[in-house]
C-alpha cells in the first residue's frame, strides 16, 4: 500500500509539473523618461487578449501560454509617450524605458469633426492640454486660455466673479454681430462659458484660421474653440480630490480726502451749510473693499477597461469679490462613458449638470449709472453711512446717494441651471468606413431677481419699491451624422469625410417689472400694485448643413486638406437662404525629404498656407429679414382708444451671411533634440457684407434697418516659441513665448457721413 501511495504522488507531482510548464511568467519594469516607475501603463501581449497594468512601482507580471512567449511579443503603451513591441524570446525579467520621442507630432489633435495628427495639420490650429493648466487656479475657461496661445486675446473688463471674459481670434471680424469665437464641447456647440468647469477638460484645440474652421462654416468666421474633457486613462479605478482656497486683496487704495480735510476745503471754497451736520469722517474705499475669498473643490473617478470607459465627476466653486457684495457660486456634476458594445460598435455619452448663481456689482459704470468704484472716490467723507431712520445717506452738494446703497440697497440675484450633453453610436460598417451619428442636447434655464426696497434708497421712495423677474429658456437641439473613410495605398494616405448637421434652437422667455409695495416683507413682483411692464417672447431657428473633407498625404511629406459646407438658415431670406463656404490648405513636410535625413539639427520642418471662407450669421435677431409688426400702437376709434399694431422693420429678403476671406502661411519647427518648438504665422482676414443696423431715408417711413454693407480687414503675424531649459531626474524647467501683432481696419460703411 505505501508503494502505490508513492507511485501516486509522483504521478501527481509530475502531471503538476507539466501544467506549471505549459506557462511562461513574465515580469518587469517600465521607466519614464528621467528613469522614474511608471504607474498604470499598459502592457499586453500582440495579438491576444493577454493584458496588464503596472503598479505603483511600475512593475507587472504576466503569465503567457508557453507555446507562445516564445514567438510573443510585448506591446507598452502610455497616451502622450512612444509606445513599444518588445520580443519576448527567452526572457522572463524586462527593464523598458518610455519616452516622448516623436509623439508631440504623432500625437491625434482634435479638429472639427474628427482628429488628425499633429505633424499632418495644414491649417492655423493651437492646441493646450492638461499639463499647461493643471497646477493653475481656474475658475473659468477663459483662464486656461490666457497667454497660452498666440493670437487669442482674452479680455476681462472687471475683476468681479461674475465677470466673463471676452476672446478674440485674430482680432475683430464685425460691428453688428458677435465677434465671439464659436465653442464646442465634446462635439455640441454653446455660448455660455461660465457654466464650464474647468477640472473637468482634457484638452483645447483653437481653431484659428479659415482652413481649419471652415468646417463650421457660418458659424466659424471668429475662429473655434474646441474643448474635450476626460475620459479614464487606466484600467484601476482611480479617485482624485483637488481643494483649493484663495484670498484676493485690494493692493492699495487712492488717497483722498478725510473729513476735516474736506470741510475745510468747502468752507475756503465759500460753501455756507451747517457743518455740524456733517462731522463723519467715512473712508468709503475701505467699506467699499473686502478680502475676496475663492474656495475651488473637485473630486473624479475614472477608469478604463478593454471596452468600458468612464469619467465621473463633481465640482463645487465659490467666490467673494473685492467689492462688497459681489460673489458667484457654481456646482457641477458629469458623466462621460463609452462602451464598446462588440468588435465593430461602439456607444457613448457626455453629461454635464451645472447650477450657477452670481450677484453682480455695477462696479465701473458712471456716477449717474450707479458705478460703486467712481462713487466710492467722489462721495464726501463728511457723511456717515446711514441716517437715523436707518434710511442711506446722500451727498449733501449733489444728488447721490453714498456708494453702500449701491452695493447693499438693492437685492438681486442670478440663477441658471444648465444641461449640456450628447450621445454617439459609431460603428465601422465596412472595412475603412465608419459611421457615427451624434445627438446634442444645450438647454439653459435662468432667472434674474431683483427688489428695491420701497424706504431705504430715495430712488427706491420715489418709485415705491420695485420688483423685477426675468426668465428665459433656451432649448438647442444638434444632430450630425457623420461617414468616413480611410485607406492607405503603399504611400498614398487618404481620409473622406462626409455628412449631414441638423441644428434647431427655441427660446421661450418673460420679464414682468411691479412698483408701489408698501412693504418690504414681499419682494416678489406680486407685492407691487402696479405693474409698470410686463412682456413674453417666443422665437426658434433653424439650420442645415452638408460637410466635406479630404484629407491627404504621400509618405507623410505632402499634405493636402480641403473642406466644404453648405448652410441653408432660417435667419436669411428665400434668395439667399444658403451660404457656401470652402477651404484649402497645403503642407509640406520639409523633413521627411531624403537631403535632410543625415542632418541632426530639425526634428521637424513644416511649411503651410491655406485659404477659405467663412460666414458669420451672429445677428441679434433671428427674423431679421422679415418685415415685422410691432405691438402696442393706440388708435383712437369711435372716441375710444383702441389697441393696435404697426410696421416695425423693413423686410429684406436679400439679406445674408456676413463672408469672411482668409489667408494662412505657416511654418513650423522642432530642433535642437526636441527642446526648442517654434510655430510662425502670418495671416489676413476680410469681412465683407457686414450685417449692420444701417441708417435709412426718412421718406421710407423708418430711420434704419439691417443690410449687408461694409467691409473690416484684420491682417497680423503670430509666433509661438517653446523651450525646454533643463531637464534633469530632479529639476524640469520649460518655458513658453508667444507674440502677436494685429492691424484692424474698418475698410468700408454704408456712407462715408455714417458712424457707427
Amino acid at each position: 500500500m505505501k508503494q502505490l501511495n508513492r507511485y501516486f504522488l509522483i504521478l501527481v507531482l509530475f502531471l503538476a509539473q507539466n501544467v506549471l510548464a505549459q506557462e511562461q511568467t513574465i515580469s518587469g519594469t517600465i521607466l519614464d523618461e528621467n528613469g522614474f516607475p511608471f504607474i498604470d501603463v499598459l502592457v499586453e501581449v500582440d495579438g491576444t487578449e493577454i493584458s496588464t497594468f503596472t503598479d505603483e512601482n511600475g512593475n507587472f507580471e504576466l503569465n503567457i501560454p508557453a507555446e507562445q512567449a516564445q514567438n510573443a511579443n510585448l506591446n507598452v503603451s502610455y497616451i502622450g509617450y512612444e509606445s513599444q513591441l518588445i520580443p519576448i524570446n527567452d526572457q522572463t525579467q524586462i527593464e523598458i524605458a518610455l519616452n516622448k520621442g516623436n509623439v508631440a507630432l504623432e500625437e491625434m489633435v482634435v479638429v472639427g469633426y474628427g482628429s488628425q495628427e499633429r505633424g499632418k495639420i495644414t491649417g492655423a490650429v493651437s492646441t493646450i492640454d492638461g499639463e499647461n493648466f493643471e497646477n493653475r487656479a481656474n475658475a473659468q475657461l477663459g483662464n486656461l486660455l490666457q497667454g497660452q496661445s498666440a493670437g487669442v486675446e482674452v479680455v476681462n473688463s472687471s475683476g468681479k466673479p461674475s465677470a466673463g471674459f471676452n476672446i478674440r481670434i485674430r482680432g475683430t471680424t464685425s460691428i453688428g454681430a458677435n465677434s465671439e469665437p464659436l465653442y464646442v464641447v465634446d462635439g455640441v456647440p454653446t455660448t455660455d462659458t461660465r457654466s464650464i468647469n474647468p477640472a473637468d477638460i482634457e484638452s483645447i484645440s483653437v481653431l484659428k484660421d479659415a482652413a481649419s474652421s471652415a468646417i463650421y462654416g457660418a458659424a466659424g468666421a471668429n475662429g473655434v474653440v474646441l474643448i474635450t474633457t476626460k475620459m479614464g486613462q487606466s484600467g484601476k479605478p482611480k479617485i482624485n480630490f483637488d481643494a483649493y482656497t484663495g484670498i484676493s486683496q485690494i493692493r492699495r487704495t487712492l488717497p483722498v480726502l478725510n473729513g476735516e480735510q474736506y470741510r475745510d476745503l468747502m468752507q475756503e471754497m465759500g460753501q455756507n451749510t451747517n457743518w455740524d451736520l456733517y462731522n463723519e469722517s467715512t473712508d468709503w474705499q475701505q467699506l467699499i473693499f473686502q478680502d475676496g475669498i475663492s474656495q475651488n473643490y473637485q473630486v473624479a473617478a475614472s477608469g478604463k477597461t478593454d471596452l468600458t470607459n468612464y469619467y465621473v465627476s463633481g465640482g463645487y466653486v465659490k467666490q467673494k469679490g473685492v467689492v462688497r457684495s459681489s460673489e458667484m457660486e457654481r456646482a457641477n456634476f458629469k458623466v462621460n462613458f463609452d462602451q464598446e458594445i462588440t468588435d465593430w460598435l461602439k456607444f457613448g455619452t457626455r453629461i454635464t449638470y451645472t447650477f450657477y448663481t452670481d450677484v453682480d456689482v455695477n462696479d465701473s459704470s458712471p456716477l449717474n449709472n450707479g458705478g460703486v468704484l467712481l462713487a466710492a472716490l467722489a462721495t464726501p467723507s463728511i457723511i456717515g453711512v446711514y441716517n437715523e431712520d436707518g434710511t442711506f445717506t446722500s451727498n449733501p452738494f449733489q444728488n447721490w446717494e453714498n456708494p453702500i446703497s449701491r452695493t447693499d440697497g438693492l437685492d438681486r440675484l442670478y440663477k441658471l441651471q444648465k444641461f449640456l450633453g450628447n450621445a454617439y453610436l459609431e460603428a465601422e460598417i465596412f472595412d475603412g468606413f465608419t459611421y457615427r451619428t451624434n445627438f446634442g442636447i444645450d438647454m439653459g434655464d435662468d432667472i434674474y431677481n431683483s427688489f428695491l426696497d420701497p424706504f431705504r434708497t430715495s430712488y427706491g421712495q420715489a418709485l415705491e419699491g420695485q420688483a423685477i423677474e426675468n426668465r428665459a429658456k433656451t432649448t438647442y437641439h444638434i444632430w450630425d451624422n457623420i461617414l468616413r473613410y480611410e485607406k492607405r495605398f503603399n504611400q498614398h494616405n487618404v481620409e473622406l469625410m462626409g455628412g449631414t448637421v441638423i441644428q434647431k434652437t427655441l427660446n421661450e422667455s418673460s420679464s414682468i417689472e411691479t412698483r408701489g409695495f408698501s412693504s418690504a416683507s414681499i419682494s416678489t413682483p406680486n407685492g407691487g400694485s402696479t405693474i409698470q411692464s410686463a412682456g413674453a417672447s417666443k422665437w426658434e431657428m433653424s439650420n442645415t448643413s452638408f460637410i466635406s473633407r479630404l484629407n491627404y498625404d504621400f509618405a507623410d511629406r505632402y499634405l493636402l486638406t480641403a473642406n466644404f459646407r453648405a448652410d441653408g438658415s432660417s435667419k436669411f431670406g428665400p434668395n439667399t437662404k444658403w451660404g457656401y463656404f470652402p477651404s484649402v490648405s497645403v503642407g509640406w513636410r520639409i523633413s521627411k525629404e531624403s537631403f535632410m535625413q543625415n542632418q541632426n539639427f530639425f526634428q521637424d520642418l513644416k511649411l503651410r498656407a491655406g485659404w477659405g471662407l467663412l460666414g458669420v450669421d451672429a445677428i441679434s435677431s433671428p427674423y431679421a429679414w422679415q418685415a415685422l409688426v410691432g405691438a402696442g400702437a393706440n388708435y383712437p376709434i369711435g372716441g375710444v382708444i383702441q389697441p393696435g399694431n404697426y410696421p416695425a422693420t423693413l423686410a429684406n429678403e436679400s439679406l445674408k451671411w456676413e463672408e469672411s476671406e482668409q489667408s494662412n502661411i505657416g511654418l513650423d519647427a522642432t530642433f535642437f533634440n526636441r527642446k526648442i518648438t517654434l510655430t510662425a504665422d502670418a495671416y489676413i482676414k476680410t469681412t465683407h457684407d457686414l450685417l449692420l443696423n444701417a441708417p435709412l431715408p426718412n421718406s421710407t417711413g423708418f430711420t434704419s434697418a439691417i443690410r449687408n454693407i461694409g467691409e473690416i480687414e484684420n491682417k497680423g503675424i503670430e509666433i509661438s516659441l517653446n523651450t525646454t531649459n533643463i531637464s534633469t531626474e530632479n529639476l524640469l524647467w520649460q518655458s513658453k513665448f508667444n507674440f502677436s501683432l494685429n492691424r484692424n481696419e474698418v475698410l468700408k460703411l454704408a456712407d462715408e457721413n455714417d458712424l457707427f
